[in-house]
């Protein structure tokens, strides 16, 4: 049998993809699915590991984990998918009202230029751009692709520490009786 392209593979052997993260066969993952179907049936992790030949009960909890995890997938893919379809055609739309010069109105007017040329209304394709970068901002939250920024605690302090060090350099010099125009 292969896996991944690997002609020495053995079934129920670790694999390890690029990032080397486990990679599981199909004889694992069917397993995984049989010790979800039996715990949906009530039985507790220990008789699943003694059933199935897991060497622990925790590993029959990982397996049923992972058969969940394996079961939301593809509905979970299904409304990504469907939202960003969604956000696309939405964009589209945002796409052609920019594409669009509107002329400015004024009372029910159209304004026109000295060279008789209608002015064009830059507040709507101001108003256009917003909206374009905030259905990409929602593409982005979507799919994940904004990474999280973190600032760690001794980072905080130390940016404390310095602006307190700056203001004290930066305040006038006292002489010793206190009075800053002596």
């Amino acid at each position: 049998m292969t896996a991944n392209g690997n002609p020495d593979f053995q079934p129920g052997e670790n694999l390890r993809d690029g990032n080397g993260r486990f990679i599981r066969d199909p004889e694992t993952a069917a397993k995984d699915a049989r010790a979800a179907e039996l715990r949906a049936r009530g039985w507790s992790y220990r008789r699943i590991a003694t059933e199935l030949g897991y060497d622990a009960h925790t590993s029959a909890m990982d397996a049923v984990q992972r058969a969940i995890r394996d079961a939301c997938a593809g509905p979970a893919k299904a409304v990504v998918d469907l939202e960003v379809q969604r956000l696309e055609a939405m964009y589209d739309k945002v796409l052609d009202i920019l594409e669009r010069d509107r002329p400015v109105v004024s009372h029910g007017k159209i304004i026109y230029d000295e060279d008789g040329n209608p002015l064009v209304d830059d507040e709507l394709k101001l108003k256009a751009i917003d909206r374009a970068l905030r259905t990409r901002e929602s593409f982005r939250k979507l799919l994940g692709l904004d990474a999280p920024s973190r600032v760690s605690v001794e980072a905080e302090q130390l940016g404390r520490e310095i602006s307190r060090l700056l203001d004290t350099a930066l305040q006038p010099d006292e002489d010793a009786s206190g009075d800053p125009d002596a």
